[in-house]
């Protein structure tokens, strides 16, 4: 909700969320008075599920994966969990730009503080992070993964709940 300021946010800040949601508001009246509303809400809609879509996804692969790491709190490890808990997304050039890096979640889950135009370059010179990576292509067989099997340590699918596979 990043429409809205907190109360204890600075006059700064403040301002300039207001700033941006009246230009957002003067953005969104003038294209529908110029094309109609509901032009704007054909072209608008789409964009916004495509996203949403786009972003659920990286969101699921990111975290749902063969080989992920998970562990109940006494055990849990926090450098183990965020190289080996979240994915190394390997995505096309063209995609990478687009997420804006967002494949290297690994190395971000471990320094959220790196800015993500370097985070390419954090993985090429730390052998450390040089993880398996999840490509477009293998990470469709994520679909299938929705529990966690606690004595086999791995996510599975409901299969394994009838015994007719994971």
């Amino acid at each position: 909700f990043q429409r809205f300021s907190a109360r204890e946010t600075g006059r700064r800040e403040r301002i300039s969320v207001l700033g941006t949601n009246l230009a957002l508001a003067g953005m969104i009246a003038g294209l529908s008075v110029l094309m109609g509303w509901q032009a704007y809400l054909m072209i608008q809609i789409p964009i916004l599920f495509l996203g949403t879509s786009a972003g659920v996804w990286l969101f699921y692969v990111q975290h749902n994966y063969e080989g992920t790491y998970w562990e109940r709190h006494d055990q849990w490890d926090f450098f183990r969990a965020g190289l080996h808990g979240s994915s190394f997304y390997q995505l096309p050039a063209v995609l990478q730009w687009f997420t804006g890096n967002i494949g290297f979640h690994h190395i971000h889950h471990l320094s959220p503080k790196i800015p993500n135009y370097l985070l390419p370059k954090c993985h090429r010179e730390n052998p450390v992070f040089h993880v398996p990576p999840l490509t477009l292509r293998s990470s469709l067989r994520c679909l299938r993964l929705r529990l966690w099997d606690e004595k086999e340590h791995k996510l599975v699918g409901f299969g394994a709940l009838t015994g007719s596979g994971s």
